[in-house]
């Protein structure tokens, strides 16, 4: 009896000094924009994703990581496998995906299968297969990893997905930095913006925030019209296509006259 208690003693004792480190380190992040304003002009932007690690004592070892993703609206999308049968091309089986990012980029200190493992991906699903979620099928499906496969080179030929190996800096284990391209093609909504930190491939951390993208000035204006008075946008479509076409038969009556 009087062993248990020296032990229970010991343990208590210790627990102050075996406390995680996710409570050692935090992540203060900072982003060089809050807001992605989308115009007749844009042709894309960047955002620069920055912060620091704040910690009680030195850096400890291992080194450690950093991984910066960047994840669109969550979108449902069928995915389909097109085969030739008689010399015409035929859909022949269908994958559906439920929650598949409109966008996602993920930005690392180092290679992603070096400093992340297998285990930590699946819980926080960090990789880019990992943030494809909610996949059913028939049973005639057996290969569901190749339509997802098939969706990520498509979006990656697209920019819409991307892996950016060795792209954040670390400075003395302590400031990053990484910079995330944004294509054109932007869906509309809350882009998440997550910040890992990592030791031995294992997450000790993480910290959130968010990023918003919409249209602005006429073009949200004209989108919010079509959307919540249909009528009125199609008369004032009417009428700009009436006064288009009249203006030019004007123009080039006055250019047949000179």
């Amino acid at each position: 009896m009087r062993a248990l208690t020296l032990l229970a003693a010991l343990v208590i004792t210790l627990l102050p000094a075996t406390r995680s480190i996710a409570q050692e380190e935090e992540v203060v992040l900072g982003l060089s924009q809050n807001r992605v304003a989308i115009n007749a002009n844009f042709d894309g932007s960047e955002i620069l994703i920055f912060g620091a690690v704040k910690r009680d004592s030195v850096p400890i070892h291992p080194q450690l990581d950093v991984i910066v993703t960047v994840a669109g609206p969550n979108e449902p999308l069928n995915v389909m496998r097109k085969e030739r049968r008689a010399g015409i091309w035929v859909n022949t089986a269908q994958v559906t995906i439920r929650q598949a990012p409109s966008f996602y980029a993920v930005s690392t200190t180092g290679p992603l299968s070096h400093i992340l493992t297998q285990t930590e991906d699946l819980r926080h699903r960090i990789s880019i297969p990992r943030a494809i979620r909610s996949i059913t099928s028939s049973d005639e499906v057996l290969d569901e990893d190749n339509f997802v496969n098939a969706l990520i080179r498509l979006r990656e030929k697209q920019g819409t997905y991307l892996l950016q190996e060795k792209a954040v800096r670390l400075d003395e284990q302590t400031l990053f930095n990484t910079r995330v391209a944004l294509p054109s093609n932007l869906t509309e909504g809350v882009y998440r913006v997550d910040v890992y930190l990592l030791r031995g491939g294992n997450v000790i951390t993480s910290y959130e925030t968010s990023l918003r993208v919409g249209k602005v000035g006429l073009e949200q204006w004209l989108y919010d019209l079509s959307h919540e008075q249909a009528i009125a946008y199609a008369l004032l479509a009417i009428f700009i296509a009436v006064i288009s076409g009249w203006a030019a038969s004007e123009l080039f009556r006055m250019i047949r006259n000179q």
